[in-house]
């Protein structure tokens, strides 16, 4: 046994020296881990504080009237955040509608509804802001489409380029108009184009006016 004894003793002293020379290292490792864990748990902590220091000076700007500032504001947020906060949806959506950028308050409303839902500390505010976003689109877009005909209607000439043809807007170029009809697709000649889907500039203009009679 004591012969064993004396064997074993080298090949002990071998594991304790390769132990101290790898656990110094080991712990320095570690270290070296926790230390960059801790730094990233800092920075996300001062970017978290920054984006609430930014969030709110962006509402008091918004509270205040100032929705210019205030957008500025909630933009540099969408640009140093990496998880949006769920209550910027409704600031941000909330400001767009004070901006008159009505269709960008209308997503960003529906995107605070979707995250929140009805538990949402802002919901029926935000349903109230929703409904009157959706009005005024409505409004702006109808508002476009009469401003649009009654350019149109005036008597500008629309310039059709060097070929002085422009494609038929009301056959698409295709010389025909297909109808859908109950025993298949109906085919008709295209009452205004040339049997190649064509205007001439002239015809364009007359029919962008209204005032291009059909040739049969």
């Amino acid at each position: 046994m004591a012969q064993a004894e004396q064997r074993r003793l080298p090949i002990i002293r071998h594991y304790i020296f390769i132990a101290s020379i790898l656990l110094p290292s080991l712990c320095f490792s570690q270290t070296q881990e926790e230390k960059i864990r801790d730094a990233e748990l800092q920075a996300e902590q001062m970017r978290k504080v920054k984006i609430t220091k930014l969030m709110d000076e962006g509402i008091d700007f918004m509270e205040n009237e100032q929705y210019e500032e205030a957008n500025d504001k909630f933009k540099e947020v969408l640009a140093t955040a990496r998880v949006i906060p769920t209550d910027l949806t409704f600031f941000f959506g909330k400001n767009s509608f004070h901006l008159g950028k009505y269709e960008q308050s209308i997503d960003w409303l529906n995107k605070y509804i979707e995250l929140k839902g009805t538990t949402g500390q802002y919901y029926q505010e935000c349903v109230n802001l929703l409904d009157q976003s959706n009005k005024a689109f409505l409004i702006v877009k109808e508002q476009e489409r009469k401003e649009a005909k009654q350019i149109l209607a005036s008597n500008y000439q629309i310039d059709c380029g060097p070929s002085g043809k422009v494609v038929c807007p009301v056959c698409s170029g295709n010389g025909v108009i297909i109808q859908r009809g109950a025993f298949g697709d109906i085919y008709k000649t295209c009452p205004y184009s040339d049997e190649h889907g064509y205007l001439t500039c002239d015809e364009y203009n007359l029919l962008m006016r209204g005032e291009l009679k059909p040739k049969f």
